[in-house]
């Protein structure tokens, strides 16, 4: 496993993440959850990253008890706050000072520690005052309960509003989690290099874009059977743009090119993203073991210069560049 600092900060973290999004507590049963975060550690994996909203708070108690009995300093544990959980009620959502202060204590409990190592903020709320989130996320460093702060899906514009105000109070806002992957780069055109002004990394998702970009997908064939795209617990809606015979068939041109690197299509799609400077860590989830054993084996991987370009060919207009899509990615509402 290799380590990358994580924004302008000390902390380092595994350039493989491991994260819970759409398995624990939800579509995979605890046994296995448990399974791949084993598989995980033994990969040399050592941040996790999940998030209050995922499965309703379950994926958070899944991975607590995962992590049950690991040495806690050697872990790097990140979690969201934002998203509408518990009963949904009309405080139980968004960047509040009252929902993020109950809302950290209730990832703790969940999580079986006194504190995480990353804090972040899932999507920007519109309907609350950034000066006060970020006096909350003040409060929650000061407080020891969290060591650094990030966010996730911002644009450039609050990145860098936020980092201002963050460095105000004293703090450090040090990373941002957006969707990145060789089909989805909305964030190259301003959020990187914003970032790379402010010394805040990316912490990226979905860098197999929901699987499409492992080749398993072929254009006209029928949907593998108990694949993401046919799951009906969310994972279906979540791929279902981009199930296209046209990108598909550009997908089909990277295989060639994995081949060349003897890497397979989801051990190359996890390197593209980490190839880009900015990228802290490419975030992986996984069903089976198996599935992190074969993906961690894109740490450390150097792709060279010419068939970067070929990538970039192979795909070509098919690959979603627009950069105002990260700020719909925040709902004006809660």
């Amino acid at each position: 496993m290799e380590f990358r600092h994580l924004g302008n900060s000390g902390l380092k973290i595994s350039e493989i993440t491991y994260g819970n999004w759409l398995t624990h507590g939800s579509q995979v049963e605890n046994d296995a959850a448990l399974a791949c975060v084993r598989a995980a550690l033994d990969a040399g994996i050592t941040s996790f990253d999940t998030a209050d909203v995922y499965a309703n708070t379950a994926a958070e108690t899944v991975l607590g008890e995962a992590l049950v009995g690991e040495r806690r300093e050697s872990l790097e544990i990140f979690t969201k706050v934002w998203g509408a959980t518990g009963p949904k009620g009309h405080n139980d959502a968004g960047l509040s000072r009252k929902h993020i202060m109950e809302a950290i204590n209730g990832s703790l409990t969940r999580l079986q520690t006194d504190y995480v190592d990353l804090y972040q903020a899932h999507r920007f709320d519109y309907q609350t005052p950034l000066e006060e989130t970020m006096q909350a996320f003040a409060d929650v460093v000061r407080q020891g309960k969290a060591l650094y702060i990030g966010v996730s899906e911002w644009t450039a514009e609050q990145l860098r509003d936020g980092h201002a105000l963050a460095k105000q109070l004293g703090f450090q806002l040090i990373s941002n989690q957006p969707q990145y992957s060789a089909l989805w780069r909305v964030i190259e055109e301003k959020v990187v290099p914003t970032s790379v002004e402010l010394g805040i990394s990316q912490i990226v998702w979905s860098p197999i874009a929901q699987g499409v970009l492992t080749g398993k997908y072929l254009p006209g064939a029928e949907l593998p059977a108990g694949s993401r795209a046919t799951d009906d617990k969310g994972g279906a809606q979540t791929i279902k743009r981009m199930l296209d015979d046209e990108l598909l068939t550009r997908v089909q041109k990277l295989r060639p090119i994995a081949e060349q690197l003897d890497l397979s299509m989801a051990q190359l799609a996890v390197a593209w993203v980490l190839q880009n400077k900015n990228v802290a860590a490419a975030i992986i989830g996984a069903s089976r073991p198996e599935q992190v054993s074969e993906n961690v084996k894109a740490a450390g991987v150097t792709i060279p210069a010419e068939l970067m370009v070929a990538i970039d060919e192979a795909l070509g207009d098919v690959v979603e560049r627009d950069g105002s899509k990260t700020e719909l990615s925040s709902p004006k509402t809660r």
